[in-house]
């Protein structure tokens, strides 16, 4: 098994209110990714920040994250379980939010948990084990 870091999980960590060698020694020798997704949010902070300086910082990490983790495409495996959590999730009436869906979808597509500092979003999806975030 695996594990999926949320870009909750990231952000806090840029910010220094998570401490990431910890999260990491915490999920020992199991691969930690990253969706597709969860890429492309991290690069639209880069993309938002006005200040070069917060530009720069941010890329450098973010470039950092996705040199150093796997980043999973979201391919046939990742859409079979998103549509599958999509209409289920639409069904019992409690939808999260689109991109915390395909993280999700993720997760459950490869059968591993799912680091995130969003347990109120992704306690509703059933069969998600979620990992507990040392902070």
């Amino acid at each position: 098994m695996g594990v999926v870091l949320d870009t909750s999980v990231l952000i806090a960590a840029e910010k220094g209110q998570l401490d990431l060698p910890m999260l990491f020694s915490a999920i020992g020798e199991e691969p930690a990714v990253i969706s597709a997704i969860t890429a492309s949010e991290l690069l639209h902070g880069v993309e938002r920040a006005r200040a070069a300086g917060i530009r720069a910082r941010r890329s450098r990490y973010v470039e950092w994250i996705i040199n150093n983790i796997g980043v999973v495409a979201f391919g046939i495996p990742e859409a079979r379980a998103h549509a599958r959590l999509w209409a289920q999730l639409s069904i019992e009436g409690q939808p999260i939010g689109p991109y915390d869906l395909v993280v999700a979808a993720t997760a459950l597509s490869l059968g591993f948990s799912l680091a995130t500092l969003n347990k109120q979003e992704f306690n509703r999806v059933s069969g998600l084990d979620l990992f507990t975030v040392p902070v």
